[in-house]
């Protein structure tokens, strides 16, 4: 499908890739809509719309919330620091009917923005992730300047001010070799490709960019529709950013834009401060969809037992080097038993998202 632009027409002028701003009235007239799911996270959540109220006070730019309480019971003690901190007339509150998962919970909320009015951008937030002054104007800025973006992603600090300037290439066979290994010889051999890719203070086209932080352009939702809601939580916005490359959107991460996150808060999954933990079913269910729905059947099957095979002789290394509490519990047991290998696990709904709004 060719991608068409839906967003308002006013003028910008060309910038370099460090971002120029663009004209002062055409910025000044951009509506943002922002996005935050939480389950379970209230507090984090009045946080987090606390610093949107900032860059929504400092930026010019006119940005409103839908925050979409994913059927946690969170949603009374966030309507009352709404109310107690007058944030009514730009927050909106959505009560889901089920916990549906970080995709449903976003579509839900993009779909309640059009409803609304359809805005020039949607920028989804984690609710354990604070903007920065300008973080979200930084964004706009790029895609406003940079029109053949579809996606624009912040870097990231953590809680206690360190840096974490991450963005991600597309896992594959050899990003599997390596993370099953953990041998530091073979990372360093084939780090182009890792995952995870440290960045630098230059703004720079990626594979995909993690969806705490993620400004998009409308257009790529009038293209591929919104995430994929089969994805209960994790590789969603690997699935969204790979879906909207191939409708000839790119992804760039940009450092001038900057988001404190405390990792793995909202979810617990992620949380370093508490070891390796036994990761929740949902995982192995969502990195199975990905590989087949991006690579094929039998690509995904060859990951599969790439994956096996590195994760068993990872195993074995750390028993002699007596290290067993630094990997994940039980993850080879379970990547067996959720593996694509099963004919029991080759059934893959359609991708169910969002009406491409219009």
């Amino acid at each position: 499908m060719s991608p068409y632009d839906i967003i308002s027409s006013a003028s910008t002028q060309p910038c370099d890739l460090a971002g120029t701003s663009a004209t002062e009235g055409s910025f000044r007239a951009l509506d943002i809509a922002v996005v935050i799911v939480t389950y379970r996270s209230a507090a984090l959540t009045i946080e987090s719309l606390r610093s949107v109220q900032a860059e929504r006070s400092s930026s010019g730019l006119q940005v409103r919330a839908v925050v979409v309480d994913n059927a946690s019971g969170d949603l009374s003690a966030i309507e009352q620091a709404v109310q107690a901190n007058d944030w009514r007339s730009w927050v909106t509150l959505v009560l889901t009917p089920k916990n549906g998962g970080f995709a449903y919970g976003n579509n839900l909320g993009i779909e309640r923005a059009y409803a609304a009015g359809a805005p020039d951008y949607v920028y989804l937030l984690n609710p354990d992730a604070q903007v920065r002054t300008g973080a979200i104007s930084a964004l706009v800025r790029f895609l406003e300047t940079h029109r053949e973006v579809g996606i624009a992603g912040s870097t990231f600090e953590n809680f206690d001010g360190s840096e974490w300037p991450i963005a991600f290439r597309f896992p594959d066979a050899l990003s599997t070799l390596i993370d099953g290994l953990q041998v530091g010889l073979v990372a360093r051999l084939l780090r182009r490709w890792q995952v995870a890719q440290n960045m630098t203070k230059t703004a720079k086209s990626v594979d995909w960019i993690c969806g705490a932080s993620m400004l998009i352009r409308p257009a790529v939702f009038a293209a591929i529709g919104g995430l994929d809601e089969n994805y209960f939580l994790y590789f969603e916005e690997t699935d969204f950013c790979f879906r909207a490359r191939r409708a000839g959107f790119a992804t760039w991460y940009v450092p001038e834009s900057r988001v404190m996150h405390i990792r793995g808060q909202s979810t617990m999954v992620t949380d370093e401060t508490r070891g390796p933990k036994r990761l929740p079913v949902y995982w192995f269910e969502s990195r199975r969809r990905y590989f087949v729905v991006t690579s094929g059947m039998s690509q995904a099957m060859m990951i599969d037992i790439v994956a096996l095979l590195a994760h068993s002789l990872g195993w074995l290394k750390r028993l002699v080097l007596r290290r067993m509490h630094t990997g994940v519990p039980y993850f080879i047991r379970d990547l067996a038993r959720h593996s694509v290998l099963w004919p029991r696990n080759r059934h893959f709904p359609s991708v169910r998202h969002l009406s491409p709004p219009s």
